[in-house]
Order: C-alpha cells, then sequence, then structure tokens
C-alpha cells in the first residue's frame, strides 16, 4: 500500500503522521518512509532513530522532483508499503505523490486557516483523480484540544461532507507532548518507555484506519 501524508499548509503535522504510521507498520510489515518534503524532517527522525539502534530500523529515502511517481512506483514493488512525507504546499512532489498513492492522509488544525486549506486539497485530489479514480482521502484533526468541545470536530465534519469525496477520521489526534517527545527520540508514541495511554490508543485508531484490518 502506498500511503502519502501531505497538503497545502505547513506545520499541521504531516512529518508525525506519516513516522508514527512508518514505524507502527514496520512491526511486522515491510515498510519504507519516503520523504519528499525538502526540509527533510522525517530523514532526521530516521537518523535519530538509527542512531539510537532503535528496532526495528525504519528504512528512510529522501526523493523529489516531478517524476516522483515512478520512483514511488519502483519503490513499491520492493517494499510492502510506503509511507510518503510531502511538504506542506502546492508542489511538484505532492502532485505526482497523489496520482499514484491508495490513501491520501491530509491532516488539519481545528482553525478556520486550517479548514480553508480543505478547499486547495479539495482541488489538487479533483486533479489526481483523473489519474488516480480510487484515491482514498482521509481528513484528520490533529492537535485538538484535550478538552475538546464538539464543534471542534463537527466543523470540520461539515465542510468535509459539503465537498464529497472525502472522509473524516473517527479518530481526532489531541495536542499531547507525547507525540512532540517521540519525535525528538525518533520513535512512535506506541514505542515510547512511559506510553501516553490517550496518544497511544489515538494514533492506534488512525493506523486502523489507514490499513484497515491489517493492524496491530
Amino acid at each position: 500500500m502506498i500511503v502519502l501524508c501531505g497538503g497545502t499548509k505547513g506545520g499541521v503535522g504531516k512529518t508525525t503522521l506519516a513516522t508514527n504510521l512508518a514505524a507502527m507498520r514496520r512491526h511486522g510489515w515491510d515498510a519504507l518512509l519516503l520523504d519528499a518534503d525538502k526540509q527533510g524532517t522525517a530523514s532526521l527522525w530516521a537518523q535519530i532513530r538509527d542512531d539510537a539502534g532503535v528496532n526495528p530500523r525504519v528504512p528512510c529515502v529522501q526523493k523529489q522532483g516531478a517524476k516522483l511517481h515512478l520512483e514511488v512506483k519502483a519503490l513499491a514493488e520492493k517494499f510492502q508499503d510506503v509511507v510518503i512525507d510531502a511538504g506542506g504546499r502546492d508542489n511538484m512532489e505532492l502532485r505526482a505523490a497523489m496520482i499514484v498513492a491508495d490513501v491520501f492522509v491530509t491532516p488539519v488544525m481545528p482553525s478556520s486557516y486550517d479548514f480553508w486549506s480543505l478547499t486547495d486539497v479539495n482541488r489538487l485530489v479533483t486533479d489526481a483523480r483523473i489519474i488516480n479514480p480510487d484515491l482514498r482521502v482521509i481528513v484528520v484533526v490533529n492537535r485538538g484540544s484535550t478538552n475538546p468541545s464538539v464543534a471542534e470536530v463537527d466543523e470540520v465534519r461539515q465542510l468535509v461532507s459539503e465537498f464529497g469525496g472525502m472522509e473524516l477520521a473517527e479518530t481526532v489526534l489531541r495536542d499531547r507532548i507525547a507525540f512532540r517527545r517521540a519525535a525528538s527520540e525518533g520513535l512512535a508514541v506506541v514505542e515510547m518507555a512511559r506510553q501516553d495511554a490517550k496518544a497511544v490508543g489515538e494514533v492506534k485508531g488512525l493506523y486502523r484506519e489507514v490499513f484497515g484490518n491489517d493492524h496491530q
């Protein structure tokens, strides 16, 4: 399976999603993390993990350019799963990845500015489906309040329903320090020695929504 974590707005947690999903997938599956973001944050996470000797190792490669889709297809023949971290902007890498991905996971934070970015995402999805009609799109509310109001998620649900062709993840990832601590150690939150049960439950929920029955 090819899973793309991306969007058109930066700073919403795409790398957090990609690294957690890739690390979890490595427990039992031959998965690759592909860093398509010029900032290289996912690659840095993988290097920290390697330096710390964390098992299982998460192989990570950096690929950019308009022909990214061809490289992803080639890698997908060698690995069971490819998890792509794309930058937070409308660029050639994001567009190329969308035409070969099976699942496009796009996070939004609970703010009007982030909600509006879904208009751009919807436009890109419409274009990508000309070539990749089976592309599945999952919108994930990320960094939600730990004391959430019902309206926080309802606003996103309303917007997603207006576009059609997207689904809103049942899982909401809250703004928890565990995600930041795990990232600094090259880990997924499920791998931390001292686990935040709520963060673990959230990321496992998202994992199940992305990968279906192939879950831990």
